[in-house]
């Protein structure tokens, strides 16, 4: 970490090239702030000087006192970064923790993300963990703030937010396209078109469209994902900015996993398993199509205040045909003579559903400067209030269900299609309501220190029930929020902050009662730096991070996984910093260093690895500025999970020895490389090589299920901008 700081500090003795410098102060009008953020389309940094997740209004990273990861359209684009798992995995501090092949959890700090943002506006998962994929096509770069985002996510986990922000039309004609192709028969089409409607640009549209399909090294998986986006501004004065727009995905998979794989016998032994094993037949396959109408109107009254209402309407249907499987082969008590790969031990446990979400969220803030005691104040006021029902019906043909399979059946596919009933029983059925006052000062007390004190008044409300279990919470928090920032000189700033947040869940425990809420804070200090205008940032934080009552997944029973409430907190060392470290050497990266214990002061959520650096970095020679380079490596440190008993009671034991059994992911590290070639400033080409090393590895190990993550992959691409 020192080394890297050093280096950071020692380009700060020689500035950019004049020529450099020039070129920022030439950037056209599209790179300017706006009330969603800066643009990074067609820009080459890897970072952003101005960013508006955390607070409203535009703030630097070192005005941020927050820890904040910027992933820009530049790095989107070179890394091939084209779905949100990809791009996580490229984001410090953050881990993708895939449950099966199309559902996936993300943690930081030690903690489950929960809350999504678009364009600043949280919209929570529905089921606790995102399912299907997400495209960044539509999207001009990411946020992630560390840290319990309490102030404008009402609810959520003291982890971390992630914020998308949309492409937004041009005022000049825009268009590019991209065919790639790789490994595994990876076909993916792509387009971008922004146009201005007047001859001013004041009404301009962006239409983004997405065709990816693509077999997997996961025997018999197959993904198919169209992504439709159409955006309209207009300007309906010289201070106001009306916006519609409608966002369209549909996901489809087939071959594909409900659950992982079993990865050990009852002796604790591990099954060795190819890096292509699936337990999912051809016909199983999850059906996801989300759809989002949105609109916003910004009014700026002056050059100091400005108001804008959001209101987004989100739709999500599936249909997913499933197949689970539960239970271990017990090989220690096989009858001699008999080959344990073929004991049975693993059972079915088939599935047919359809699930629908319906969320409409309203969003409504003013934001400006008060003159106060000879000085400027930024302050901050918004409500919010969201509506989502979530109905989710099954079907199961209960003669398939718990048939026990030999052991090479289990990963073979050939399990047939059951006869599945043409009427589904409403299993889950939620309705929920959160309505929000939140509000901000930011005090500029004296000339290099700033003080921010904020709020989060938070009433959520829910009526429903889970597999007949009432799910149903009624709850209101008070959610304070208090930051600093101190200049130490040109380039450095010190930084504190307190945040908190409260969640409640809808998970039962092994009595078919509600988990109390999640209640969680983080305490953060550091120091931050920033060089050549905000072209390049980097931050040292220390945090604590407590989070009580939180659901950890136990056993599969009746059709459900049983939860039991943890108390844990975390406490770590992170360093994050992105930008341009030397002309023509963008790199992004960081290293997180954290400890996560329980009341009982022994480790818990031991699925987390304690130490995870990430290293994004792309050279452009100034003398060769056709030819670009690029590395990522990631790295992360063991990761284990000890199996429970069906009432969570204790630990799983060896049939043969007594001992608990332990599932272990050792640390590992992978390596991407990347390589572009600029014919003309229109026409490129380039090739991305994903875990170059070939290294065999488990995606997570959040339970006793797991799959391999990616081998070696190949991926070519031809680009045409205008």
């Amino acid at each position: 970490m020192s080394a890297i700081f050093a280096l950071i500090a020692a380009t700060t003795a020689a500035p950019l090239p004049a020529a450099d410098a020039d070129t920022t102060a030439a950037r056209p009008a599209g790179d300017e702030i706006i009330v969603t953020g800066q643009r990074t389309d067609r820009q080459d940094d890897y970072a952003v000087k101005k960013q508006t997740t955390t607070m409203r209004f535009p703030l630097s990273q070192r005005e941020t006192p927050q820890s904040v990861s910027i992933v820009t359209r530049a790095q989107i684009e070179d890394f091939k970064l084209n779905d949100i798992n990809d791009l996580l995995k490229a984001v410090p501090g953050v881990q993708v923790q895939p449950n099966d092949t199309d559902r996936i959890s993300y943690s930081a700090r030690g903690f489950d993300i929960q809350t999504f943002q678009i364009d600043g506006i949280g919209l929570p998962f529905a089921f606790g963990i995102q399912t299907g994929s997400i495209d960044t096509a539509i999207y001009d770069h990411i946020d992630v703030v560390k840290g319990a985002p309490g102030l404008l996510s009402s609810t959520g986990n003291p982890s971390a937010v992630v914020n998308f922000v949309r492409k937004r039309p041009t005022k000049d004609l825009r268009a590019s396209a991209n065919v790639q192709y790789g490994s595994y028969n990876d076909l993916r089409l792509d387009a971008d078109v922004s146009v201005p409607i007047t001859s001013d640009g004041s009404v301009r549209a962006r239409a983004v469209g997405v065709f990816d399909d693509s077999d997997s090294y996961l025997d018999r998986y197959h993904l198919r994902r169209w992504t439709g986006y159409g955006i309209v501004e207009a300007d309906l004065g010289p201070d106001t900015t009306l916006t519609v727009g409608y966002g369209h995905q549909d996901h489809q998979s087939r071959g594909a996993m409900w659950g992982s794989l079993p990865l050990y016998y009852t002796d604790g032994t591990r099954i060795d398993l190819p890096v292509s094993a699936n337990t999912g037949p051809s016909w199983a396959g999850w059906g996801v199509i989300d759809r989002q109408i949105f609109g916003d109107i910004v009014h700026h009254f002056n050059e100091d205040w400005h108001a804008k209402l959001t209101v987004i309407r989100r739709a999500v249907n599936e249909r997913n045909t499933l197949f689970y499987l539960y239970g271990n082969p017990d090989r220690a008590s096989l009858p001699s003579g008999i080959n344990p790969v073929t004991f049975a031990g693993v059972y079915t446990y088939p599935g047919k559903f359809t699930a629908k979400t319906r969320n409409l969220t309203v969003d409504a803030y003013i934001a400006g400067k008060v003159s106060l005691f000879g000085r400027q104040h930024d302050v901050m006021f918004g409500v919010n209030r969201s509506a989502q029902e979530y109905k989710q019906y099954s079907s199961y043909d209960f003669s398939t269900v718990g048939i026990a399979l030999p052991l090479p059946n289990v990963y073979d596919g050939s399990f047939p299609l059951p006869n599945f009933p043409t009427s589904f029983d409403l299993s889950l059925d939620q309705n929920s309501r959160r309505e929000s006052v939140y509000g901000l000062v930011r005090l500029h007390l004296v000339e290099p220190l700033k003080v921010m004190l904020g709020a989060n008044y938070t009433h959520a409300r829910a009526d429903g029930y889970s597999y007949g279990t009432p799910t149903s919470f009624n709850r209101s928090r008070f959610l304070p929020f208090v930051g600093a920032t101190l200049d130490l000189n040109d380039n450095f700033s010190a930084y504190a902050s307190y945040a908190t947040i409260f969640n409640p869940q809808t998970e039962v425990d092994s009595n078919n009662q509600i988990l109390k809420p999640i209640e969680g804070n983080n305490w953060e200090g550091g120091v931050k730096g920033e060089w050549y205008g905000g072209r390049l940032h980097a931050s040292l934080a220390l945090f604590q991070t407590r989070q009580n009552n939180t659901a950890q997944a136990g056993p599969f029973i009746g059709g459900r996984t049983i939860y039991t409430p943890v108390n844990s907190k975390s406490q770590g060392i992170e360093l994050d910093f992105g930008g341009e470290i030397l002309p023509g050497l963008q790199a992004t990266g960081g290293y997180t260093l954290m400890r996560i214990r329980g009341d009982d002061n022994l480790p818990t959520r031991t699925f987390v690895p304690r130490h995870q650096g990430k290293l994004n970095v792309t050279y452009s020679p100034t003398a060769l500025p056709a030819i670009k380079v690029g590395a990522a490596i990631q790295y992360q440190s063991q990761i284990y999970v000890k199996p429970r008993t069906s009432d969570n009671s204790d630990f799983i034991r060896s049939s043969t020895t007594g001992a608990p059994i332990k599932l272990v992911q050792p640390d590992y590290v992978l390596i991407d490389l990347m390589a572009k070639y600029s014919f003309t400033d229109n026409l490129s080409v380039s090739a991305n090589l994903k875990n170059l090393t070939n290294v065999k590895y488990l995606g997570a190990l959040n339970y006793d299920q797991a799959y391999h993550g990616a081998p070696r992959t190949v991926l070519g691409t031809i680009s045409l901008k205008y």
